[in-house]
């Protein structure tokens, strides 16, 4: 089954942004996001594999298995260069992108992204994987967020539909299993890192300070110099969400 995506614009006029949300998730996170980035911009938001309309499709596991995906999925659109953005597991599988295919990736933009340190909060990502009810996963997305941080009701109710697809609990138990194996994150975050160093197009990683309670933001001090570095203060893990407009502003400096 080929993979979802929500396309803006036309693809091959002008090399677009392909957007990769997080675990258990889908596209539509991306809604306010995408309204801030104007209109100059061809978009193409993904469901990753094994979430949303993307349920069954090749490459469900982890990010490199995602990235392979979606890579292929660019290639069958005619997509030869493209900036690239993803939050979190989205983060991560951006990341493999732009190491695996330099002269297509034009820029790079990492939101909280995985697989640049050890340590994971797999207890909370654990409940907010297995949340089917929306008293839970309002708890999950809680602990998951900055202090002040308001949970969307419309993006709660987007996450459960995700969920109740047939199917879907089995997907992300494969994910979650895939994305919190120990001593395969130590060793991606080593060589993330060392690898990350030859990028040579532009690359951003945006953090939430110490308030992300997923993948803590010390591990960003591991990130080599020629990633820029962006704390976003007083948020938590969902950065899409909790400051869509920041997340809007540093992706239109990213693909100026």
């Amino acid at each position: 089954m080929a993979l979802h995506a929500v396309v803006i614009g036309d693809v091959r006029s002008a090399p677009p942004l392909v957007l990769l949300h997080g675990f258990g998730c889908g596209a539509f996170v991306w809604k306010k996001v995408m309204a801030g980035l104007g209109p100059a911009l061809p978009v193409i938001a993904y469901d990753m594999p094994g979430h949303a309309g993307s349920l069954e499709a090749d490459g469900i596991g982890g990010a490199g298995k995602m990235a392979k995906a979606i890579r292929n999925d660019l290639d069958l659109r005619g997509v030869t260069a493209f900036h690239v953005a993803g939050h979190s597991l989205g983060g991560a599988t951006a990341a493999l992108l732009a190491l695996r295919e330099q002269k297509r990736v034009l820029s790079a933009t990492l939101l909280a992204p995985g697989g640049f340190g050890p340590s994971i909060n797999h207890r909370l990502l654990s409940h907010y994987a297995q949340a089917e009810t929306h008293l839970d996963l309002i708890w999950a997305l809680e602990g998951m967020s900055g202090f002040n941080a308001t949970i969307d009701d419309d993006l709660v109710d987007d996450m459960l539909a995700v969920r109740h697809q047939p199917g879907a609990q089995a997907a992300f138990q494969h994910i979650f299993e895939a994305i919190t194996f120990r001593r395969r994150a130590a060793n991606g975050c080593r060589a993330n890192c060392r690898s990350m160093r030859w990028r040579r197009s532009p690359c951003r990683s945006g953090w939430s300070g110490r308030s992300d309670c997923i993948l803590p933001s010390w591990q960003a001090d591991r990130l080599p110099a020629n990633i820029a570095l962006t704390r976003i203060a007083n948020a938590g893990h969902m950065l899409i969400d909790e400051c869509p407009e920041a997340v809007a502003a540093v992706i239109r400096e990213m693909t100026a």
